[in-house]
């Protein structure tokens, strides 16, 4: 950054460059075709021995030099001393790029100047031969002055060769070159007749008013055919990616389009009804309505071809913020401010981070964007983002995923320091704590089921498969997660030799007092039924179960299970409660009897932290759920991103399930096959937004995991010296583990998520091991080693081999008891203390049976009468 930048707010974002530009360019090609114009009527004139017609291209004349050559003139100063001011840089480029071709220009608008003059101020006065030459003199000039412009305007879209040669002549003559000049010939000609039509409509002889109306319209039906052969060509010669960024990229584009789509027929067409004899009130009308048509078509075509730039001022070359495509490594490694020498802070501090924040907005942003001005204002585009990890994590996808934006160019602390100032200083946002309250959870009184060691035969184990099941309160808009909550239990008749007793018996769950919803309260879970075709009534989960009822047998595991119990985390009190608990009850089928008893927590949270970077804020007691308005800025972002039309179908009530389309094989669906699984799409898009990030903050801003939060999904006492990072890698390298599996599969999606993405824990991404989510798994064995104490605490990047190998579905060496019957959840195992709803809450059945909080089995005469000798269940169950 050479130049200091001429802060505009209201005025920025492109607003002057655009108003002076569109006029000057208007005009600027009507200096070129009307002098043509004028040569042709002058020797038509001569040939008729027209007097009329003579006297009328001579007032004509009049108003040509005055509206090119005074008003076209003040706008072509006007626009170079805007983008002089606006973006010297790019400026200072073209012109040492093109030095003699600007020379040339200047010679030629020179030429222009000289001959007009003469032209206007010799009529009737010099011999006819003589002046028709000074009209032609004046007319080439003029072509060579586009000619030549032509070429440095579309070297800025399409450089060609230039990138690697930086050759005159192969930026000169680059691959619009030809087709951008017959289309702005065609053009030029075309607005002859309309501006023709102007001085048309003020002759007093009604005759010669309407010959001259039916020439105009002429003069732009004839060339309006080069135009569009020409636009046409030229679209064709415009490389791929910069078709894609017009057809398909720029969000403001399509508005453009479509506006030119309606405006070239209306152009057309009421040029022609100008052949019309009508009224003169309404022909003065219709003449100056004609051409603020043609302002129009013209913005909307030049407001296109710039936005087929993006996110460049001049392609490959030169981003729109005034840094170099070449310098940018250097930038991000030393800083923009650092680089930036009008930059009034290098480096960014707490204290001066909105100062510096306002600098980094100033040189990075404002070249497109205002502040509280007509043209692309930033305010409404960043007015959802109540915090500054939201702000932060959207700079930093920038530039990756689409390319009508460039990467945020700087450090992280530069980052940072915009994000607040976007927040804070442009939103007026108090950020504190990323928009969330401070959560208080009060400890709930929990009671603990009797056990008599010397009296009781039976022991009741209970678990929940996940430690955590988050659940998506966002329909009726879409839905990630169902309430699907499965329940597990296994019962052991207690002996010398304990027996795991399936037949004869029945095991039954209930949930505690306060979870038992009416409809008003469930009423979400019935779209995910329909969606994964069941027809089931309120309050009823996707298997057909309630909060409450009987398990059934699992044979292959000697185990019970309810699967996808519909809890929720909202009981009718009003609070949020993630971790409500189960009474699991053991019955003899025959007589009745109550063999055992025990609780379990079923851990459930909508504490999904889309709102975020989706504003829209917390829907239940400010502290979890989806709301409407977040829920509806995430299907907007899907369809403005994946060109689908899912707003407009949640609002006709039609919820997407996002499993429908993308395979998952937790929930079983199968999904198309074309695109990317469920756990790989969603991971590797937003990875792009959250790179190098400490530790899990990339993690909890979307699970319920913040240390911060009401949930605090992580209870494990692991979470004294590990995070999710150390089983699950970083962002990056999770999805890249799952990216790279579907790359394998040959889903092209995969290659477009991973290319910005750089492993962390790896080296390259080679070393990475493909994984399919839910199978595929981090492994205990892999610190535990031998079931010994852990060795080490990174489990990344060595999964299970299948599904069975999971920890959730592992049993012991005598495959008899399962792993997390004694040990707990995933994510939870025993000691699991770290429960803001009470230190005990996840640790019920050890408390209940051993009277400590350690894994199962810490008393091995829990289970067996007594004391054993060997170690049954795996190595070292029986140390100390």
């Amino acid at each position: 950054m050479n130049y200091p930048v001429w802060e505009l707010t209201t005025y920025g974002g492109g607003f002057l460059i655009a108003l002076v530009a569109v006029v000057h360019v208007l005009v600027s090609h009507f200096a070129v075709g009307g002098g043509l114009y004028l040569i042709m009527l002058e020797k038509k004139a001569y040939k008729e021995d027209n007097a009329q017609l003579l006297d009328y291209v001579k007032k004509h004349s009049k108003f040509f030099l005055l509206v090119t050559m005074v008003f076209g003139g003040l706008t072509g100063v006007g626009i170079w001393w805007t983008i002089a001011l606006l973006n010297p840089a790019a400026t200072s480029s073209l012109i040492h790029t093109f030095v003699f071709g600007w020379a040339a220009e200047w010679v030629f608008f020179l030429t222009e100047i000289i001959a007009l003059f003469i032209y206007f101020y010799t009529f009737g006065k010099m011999n006819r031969k003589n002046h028709l030459i000074i009209g032609w003199l004046y007319f080439i000039s003029a072509w060579m002055s586009l000619f030549l412009i032509n070429g440095i305007i579309g070297y800025m879209l399409t450089p060609g060769a230039w990138i690697e040669n930086h050759n005159f002549w192969s930026g000169f003559f680059n691959p619009t070159f030809w087709p951008s000049l017959i289309f702005r010939t065609g053009i030029s000609l075309t607005l002859c007749g309309v501006f023709g039509f102007v001085t048309a409509a003020f002759l007093k002889d009604e005759k010669l008013r309407q010959n001259i109306m039916r020439t105009c319209a002429a003069w732009v039906a004839i060339p309006f055919t080069l135009m569009i052969a020409g636009g046409w060509w030229y679209f064709q010669a415009i490389p791929e990616p910069a078709i894609t960024m017009i057809l398909e990229k720029s969000p403001e584009i399509a508005n453009y389009l479509l506006l030119l789509t309606w405006v070239m027929p209306i152009f057309f067409i009421a040029s022609m009804v100008m052949t019309i004899k009508l009224p003169n009130s309404l022909q003065k009308v219709f003449c100056f309505a004609i051409v603020g048509i043609a302002l129009v078509y013209f913005g909307a075509f030049e407001f296109i071809r710039e936005g087929g730039r993006r996110p460049f001022i001049i392609y490959d070359h030169m981003y729109s913020n005034q840094v170099f495509v070449k310098d940018v490594p250097e930038v991000q490694k030393a800083g923009f401010l650092t680089t930036a020498k009008w930059a009034k802070h290098k480096k960014v501090t707490d204290e001066n981070m909105m100062e510096a924040g306002q600098d980094l907005f100033k040189f990075q942003c404002s070249a497109c964007h205002s502040v509280d001005g007509p043209l692309n204002d930033i305010k409404p585009l960043v007015k959802k983002y109540d915090n500054a990890f939201g702000m932060d994590a959207k700079l930093n996808g920038l530039g990756k995923l689409n390319g009508y934006m460039p990467h945020f160019m700087g450090t992280r602390e530069e980052r940072w320091a915009l994000a607040n100032y976007i927040v804070s200083g442009l939103n007026h946002i108090d950020d504190m704590n990323m928009g969330n309250p401070v959560v208080e959870q009060k400890e709930l009184p929990l009671t603990i089921p009797p056990f008599d060691k010397e009296k009781d035969e039976y022991v009741l184990l209970s678990w929940n498969d996940q430690a955590m099941h988050t659940v998506s309160d966002s329909s009726p808009y879409w839905i990630i997660q169902p309430p699907a909550n499965n329940i597990f239990a296994q019962l052991v008749k207690r002996g010398d030799s304990p027996e795991i007793i399936t037949a004869g018996v029945k095991i039954s769950y209930q949930v505690e007092d306060g979870f038992e919803y009416p409809e008003k309260k469930v009423q979400f879970w019935n779209y995910a039924n329909k969606l994964l075709g069941a027809d089931l009534a309120p309050g009823v989960g996707m298997t057909g179960l309630k909060v409450s009822g009987t398990m059934q047998v699992e044979e292959d595991h000697h185990a019970f299970s309810a699967a996808a119990v519909p809890v929720v985390p909202y009981p009718e009190d009003g609070r949020f409660n993630p971790y409500p608990i189960f009474t699991i009850t053991a019955t003899d089928e025959t007589t009745g009897e109550i063999l055992a008893t025990t609780k379990t927590v079923v851990p459930t949270s909508t504490e999904m932290g889309c709102k975020n970077c989706h504003g829209g804020g917390w829907k239940v007691a400010g502290v979890a759920g989806v709301t409407a308005e977040t829920s509806l800025d995430v299907l907007a972002a899907h369809d403005k991103n994946s060109g689908t039309n899912l707003v407009e179908k949640a609002k006709n009530g039609e919820p997407m399930l996002c499993q429908s389309c993308h395979a998952d094989s937790r929930l079983g669906t199968k999904g198309n096959p074309d695109l990317l699984n469920f756990s790989a799409a969603i991971h590797g898009w937003h990875a792009n937004f959250l790179t190098d990030r400490e530790g899990m903050q990339a993690c909890v801003a979307c699970h319920p995991s913040r240390p911060d939060g009401p949930t605090q999904s992580f209870r494990s006492h692991h979470a004294q010296f590990m995070d999710c990072t150390n089983c699950h890698g970083t962002m990056e390298d999770h999805s890249l583990s799952l990216l790279k599996k579907e790359l394998e599969a040959g889903k092209k999606g995969a290659a477009r998520l991973m290319e910005n993405l750089k492993p962390r824990t790896v080296e390259t991404v080679a070393e990475i091991n493909p994984r399919t989510p839910w199978i595929n798994e981090p492994d205990c064995l892999t610190c535990h080693v031998d079931f010994e104490m852990g060795s080490s605490t990174d489990a990344f990047n060595t999964w299970t081999e299948g599904a069975e190998g999971l920890y959730r579905n592992r049993h012991d060496q005598m495959e008899a008891m399962m792993c997390a019957a004694c040990h707990s959840s995933p994510h939870a195992v025993y000691p699991a203390t770290f429960n803001l709803l009470g230190e005990n809450r996840d640790s019920i059945q050890p408390l209940q049976y051993q009277g400590n909080d350690r894994p199962i089995g810490n008393d091995c005469t829990v289970c067996h009468t007594v004391q054993p000798e060997f170690e049954g269940h795996h190595p070292n169950s029986l140390r100390l």
